[in-house]
């Protein structure tokens, strides 16, 4: 009998760990693992925000592909994902096309625009490596340009950042931090320098404990941040936005508008034609799509349905990490002709959010809440264990954070 043929698509948090975990697992001998993943390289989505501000080099948040799947075990294949096609078993790429025996579907995100006119030609989304750096040049470039007019343009030091939940507010923070640099370097008054925070629901960080979103408030408006809440973004054109609030509509001059308020599944789930919800694929608990026992799916591709409170788990790192376990012991079981598999029950060990690389606010250890100095220094321990859990000690100290007391 021949070897399995397992494809993992996608190198994220679920795609990678899934990945590493059988490398380990399985022979050889026992099944044939292939990696497909548009890039060579593996990246810490949560680290992107630091990218997009200028505070930490995107080269840190990378990681070689190979220097943490072994290729001896693993044949890796960079190229770009067209379709899945689970009736014939195979996976259509840009160059090639793979059959399968046992698919692993871990796509990641894209954004999610709402049909809000202009968001997709004008915004800037903070979704992968490319974008953030992106974000970051043109930042920098406008401030660069300010002093190079004839006349000075206040779009050019207004940065609107469109929602205020994870992504948006830590953007904002490395954004606070960086701003003096900013201005020192390229002679500006930081006094006009604006960060407009707009967000639909009446306050930010939705699901955060009231007391320490209070607490995020008062950092990051004391560094110079403004927070417009109960207000719909209408409209985002190349040199501005227009949002609605109190039924007044409200025009404000910026060439830097950041988007970061929605995001959904890969849209080739729901091209492939799978059974989805918005998108997404609602697994059974071993993490199988609804529809096919040799499909799973982890990551921001599959919905996990929190039984306590009827609403869907946030597609958040830690859960994706946790989920790529039992997708690994389950695809093993699979290729070993067992149908012996594991049920994933998450385990919310907390969340930390950072308000900038010298404060953050959480909730850890049956909801004890952390602010300060021990809420960044408990983020940095997450960023740090997930690198250990990934490539060892040597991933580690390549590319951990160490600087807690600064």
């Amino acid at each position: 009998m021949n070897n399995p043929n397992i494809v993992i698509l996608g190198a994220g948090y679920g795609g990678i760990m899934t990945t590493v975990k059988l490398q380990k697992s399985l022979g050889v001998n026992e099944a044939n693992i292939t990696l497909v993943n548009k890039h060579d390289y593996h990246y810490q989505t949560t680290w992107l925000h630091e990218n997009a501000a200028g505070t930490l080099h995107h080269d840190r948040t990378r990681i070689a592909i190979k220097d943490v799947v072994n290729t001896s075990k693993v044949n890796f294949v960079q190229d770009t994902v067209i379709s899945i096609k689970p009736e014939e078993k195979k996976v259509k790429l840009e160059n090639s096309e793979l059959s399968y025996d046992i698919l692993v579907i871990g796509l990641g995100f894209e954004s999610a625009t709402f049909g809000i006119p202009g968001l997709k030609e004008h915004a800037f989304t903070i979704g992968n490596i490319n974008s953030a750096r992106l974000i970051r040049e043109h930042i920098e470039y406008n401030f660069a340009k300010y002093n190079n007019e004839k006349e000075n343009d206040q779009a050019r030091l207004n940065i609107v950042v469109g929602g205020g939940g994870f992504t948006g507010i830590e953007f904002i923070g490395e954004l606070a931090n960086r701003i003096p640099e900013l201005c020192e370097e390229y002679d500006i008054d930081k006094s006009l320098v604006r960060i407009i925070n707009v967000e639909g629901a009446p306050s930010v960080l939705p699901g955060f404990d009231p007391q320490l979103v209070e607490y995020a408030l008062n950092s990051l408006e004391s560094r110079g941040v403004e927070f417009i809440t109960g207000a719909m973004l209408k409209e985002c054109t190349a040199d501005g936005i227009v949002y609605e609030k109190d039924d007044k509509q409200v025009e404000i001059p910026s060439y830097t508008t950041v988007w970061a308020a929605g995001v959904r599944a890969n849209s080739i789930v729901e091209e492939s034609g799978f059974e989805h919800n918005r998108g997404k694929i609602e697994v059974r608990k071993d993490m199988r799509s609804p529809e096919y026992d040799d499909v799973f799916v982890v990551g921001d591709c599959a919905l996990l349905m929190n039984p306590e409170s009827g609403r869907p788990f946030p597609p958040t790192a830690q859960i994706a990490i946790q989920a790529a376990d039992v997708v690994a012991h389950n695809v093993k079981a699979q290729a070993q002709g067992s149908n012996e598999l594991e049920a994933f029950e998450p385990q919310i060990l907390g969340t930390v959010a950072s308000l900038g690389h010298n404060d953050a606010i959480g909730v850890i250890l049956n909801d004890r809440k952390i602010f300060g100095w021990k809420a960044t220094v408990m983020k940095k321990i997450i960023d740090n264990r997930y690198l250990l859990k990934l490539g060892g000690i040597g991933l580690l100290l390549k590319k951990g954070k160490f600087n807690i007391f600064y």
